[in-house]
């Protein structure tokens, strides 16, 4: 079975989170000194303890600086670094992979170009040693699937090298562009640029704990303590589990419609959507003494039936909806983003088992890189789809070796 790692990141995520809650969640302490030793510099030293943050006990890995190292790197000087280091193929790459992203979103955030941005708060070697430990952890504990919830990013400002600032600051929001967030607990920062963008490199989905056979529980601290507030990550690490679809109940509204103008259905079908259905399909058929007619059908939650009632009452001629509750079974599904014409696409995927899934680009985003462009959609669908099948064969290769 694959090994999974689960992100709960509820109160947000940083570098020095993610190496205390990997270490909490069994990566041995020595591995981990033992594998950063190979990137051939001096100066550092990794400690953990254990803490307390609200009511949870939790790991604190802390990256001290003994000596040097203390002024901001460049993309370039980390780029020497890695390559010079012993560590593994699969680390350097995804370990250059994170500051890739991390330039992307300082530039996007600064106005400079990725290749011309100097860290500030990122680039000091504690940040630098966190991100490689990071990917360190998930390739020594042998992870092939890496999900996480949405994430916290906090509230109030920030100060930082350029001021004070708003949370998320400029990196993280840009960091975050596709993926899900919220705030919620203490004003203050709870999400790092660097914890942000390990995640976006090493998670491929975001959302709700998947199925899985929990294995170990990790918890990570984070470097605040706020009064009455848990300040750590936690992760769930265990194996995959096949999942066929999960049944659900639903109800279905069918009308048998003759006397309608046409036209109007594309406003009904928008409305119905909007008062909470999950599909809506019309179909022709023959009607008594040979008329020609159409079947309206919607499939609605319980709890939204009266609203998409109200709807087809009000916007068509129908005098009568049949309602009858039926069963059907859906596939897990997700989002990831990919970028098409330097803009995001969603990509559905519906899981079949671990490892195998449906890819559909979201139309609408299509449509509207389509408009802007003045390409064909079906252009566009199949660059979103191509672009999404190399982001995945990228995703296998570097997992391949390990």
């Amino acid at each position: 079975m694959a090994t999974h790692l689960h992100f709960d990141c509820f109160s947000g995520i940083s570098g020095d989170m993610i190496l205390g809650a990997l270490v909490d969640a069994g990566l041995p302490f020595k591995d981990l000194v033992r594998g950063l030793a190979l990137l051939r510099i001096d100066g550092f030293r990794l400690t953990r303890k254990r803490v307390e943050r609200g009511a949870l006990t939790a790991t604190k890995v802390d990256v001290l600086i003994e000596k040097g190292f203390r002024a901001p790197l460049t993309l370039a000087q980390i780029g020497r670094i890695l390559l010079k280091s012993g560590l593994p193929p699969v680390v350097k790459e995804r370990s250059q992979a994170v500051f890739d992203v991390l330039a992307a979103a300082e530039g996007k955030a600064h106005g400079v170009e990725p290749a011309r941005v100097h860290f500030h708060e990122v680039g000091v070697i504690d940040s630098f040693v966190d991100v490689v430990g990071g990917v360190l952890g998930w390739h020594l504990m042998g992870v092939q699937r890496v999900t996480a919830s949405a994430i916290n990013v906090g509230s109030g400002t920030l100060t930082s090298a350029h001021g004070s600032l708003p949370v998320p600051g400029p990196a993280v929001a840009a960091l975050a562009v596709g993926l899900p967030i919220y705030a919620e607990g203490p004003q203050r920062e709870l999400a790092t640029p660097t914890g942000v963008a390990l995640l976006r490199t090493l998670a491929t989905e975001f959302g709700r704990l998947p199925s899985m056979r929990v294995g170990r529980v990790g918890y990570g601290a984070g470097t605040a303590d706020p009064a009455q507030w848990p300040n750590v990550l936690r992760v769930f690490v265990g194996e995959a589990v096949a999942v066929a679809g999960l049944m659900e109940a639903i109800v279905e509204l069918q009308t048998n419609i003759d006397d309608l103008n046409p036209q109007v259905y594309e406003t009904v079908f928008d409305r119905v959507f909007a008062a909470g259905a999950v599909d809506a399909t019309l179909a022709p058929i023959t009607m008594k003494k040979g008329r020609p007619g159409n079947m309206l059908s919607v499939l609605a939650p319980q709890e939204k039936v009266e609203a998409v009632l109200a709807v087809l009452f009000a916007d068509t001629t129908a005098l009568g909806v049949r309602a009858h509750e039926v069963q059907r079974r859906v596939l897990p599904r997700r989002f990831i983003s990919v970028q098409v014409h330097g803009q995001d696409v969603r990509i559905k995927l519906a899981d079949l088992r671990p490892g195998q899934s449906k890819a559909a680009p979201e139309y609408e985003d299509c449509k509207r890189i389509a408009e802007q462009s003045g390409r064909p959609v079906k252009d566009i669908l199949a660059e979103a789809l191509s672009a999404y099948q190399q982001q995945a064969r990228i995703g296998k290769k570097g997992k391949g070796r390990k």
